[in-house]
């Protein structure tokens, strides 16, 4: 399993990023993260962390 980050929601604070232990979460464009899925170890800090609750599992 891992999870993924709706864009539409993200503000782009890097709380998600700062927090995961993989370093699978990156910045696009905007500021916005993006988390690589297949690198994703499923610990869940990146859903705790985020203030905006944007961050699903898949």
């Amino acid at each position: 399993m891992a999870h993924r980050i709706r864009p539409a929601e993200c503000v782009a604070c890097g709380a998600c990023q700062f927090v995961c232990p993989a370093g699978c979460i990156s910045e696009v464009e905007g500021g916005i993260r993006l988390i690589n899925e297949e690198v994703c170890v499923d610990c869940a800090l990146c859903v705790r962390a985020c203030p905006e609750d944007c961050i699903d599992k898949v």
